[in-house]
């Protein structure tokens, strides 16, 4: 596999703090992989860096090849890339529908956006029955496949997804991890933040662990289950 998206020393700041300091990793091209830390480490700071909702002060971003750190959304979108933002973010006033249009957003081929939505109801089945309900009205696990669905409208070949787990049902949570195993087997690459470790490593090809805006690991999932303090912090005291 080649790395289909590349960080390198990445610093984003909000004011005089830094949320980044200098992050490096890889996605490989046709992986999952998954970016694990405790909550303020940094970890939606990198996917906005990424997905050019939040400009880096310093440092590169490559995809397939290509600089982007800095680039607009918009451009970003263009060239491949789909966010699945923290808390879905589905539009609360529109239908399910025009929230699927809304994510092709940038594309001309009308006749094909149709049937690219009726593709995305064959793959979400309970969206189907929602065609015609406001967004806002769905239960969580629905937003979370109408977020999901509508980045596919773009037709992305990286998937950013920021927790996709956060306050589903258990049961939810199983089928959302069945959706990207179907993804990720269909050729979409898929860079995750996610608290559910247990769960990531069900899917994931490789981990890297943020901590206080540093990456501090990175390993397959044999080493990060091998990894003590992120076992204990992660994974539970128990070995599996």
């Amino acid at each position: 596999m080649s790395a289909l998206l590349e960080v390198k020393d990445v610093v984003t700041a909000y004011g005089k703090i830094e949320a980044l300091k200098g992050v490096s990793l890889e996605v490989q091209q046709g992986s999952i992989t998954c970016l694990l830390g405790p909550n303020g480490a940094g970890k939606t700071t990198l996917m906005m860096s990424t997905a050019g909702i939040l400009r880096p002060r310093s440092g590169s971003i490559q995809f397939a090849g290509a600089e982007i750190a800095g680039a607009a959304p918009h451009a970003i979108v263009a060239r491949g890339i789909a966010l699945v933002p923290e808390n879905r973010l589905v539009f609360p006033g529109m239908t399910v529908t025009e929230n699927l249009r809304a994510g092709a957003y940038q594309r001309a081929d009308k006749a094909e956006i149709e049937a690219h939505i009726e593709r995305m109801f064959a793959r979400f089945a309970p969206l189907k029955a929602r065609a015609t309900q406001l967004g806002g009205t769905l239960s969580g696990g629905e937003q979370q496949m109408l977020s999901v669905a509508r980045a596919l409208m773009s037709r992305p070949r990286l998937l950013l997804m920021d927790e996709p787990s956060l306050g589903l049902a258990p049961l939810i949570v199983d089928e959302i991890f069945r959706i990207i195993a179907e993804l990720n087997k269909d050729g979409t690459t898929i860079f995750l933040v996610e608290q559910n470790a247990h769960m990531a490593l069900k899917v994931a090809n490789h981990f890297y662990l943020i901590e206080q805006g540093k990456v501090t690991f990175s390993g397959d999932p044999g080493s990060l289950a091998e990894d003590e303090v992120i076992r204990r912090a992660y994974l539970g005291s128990a070995r599996a």
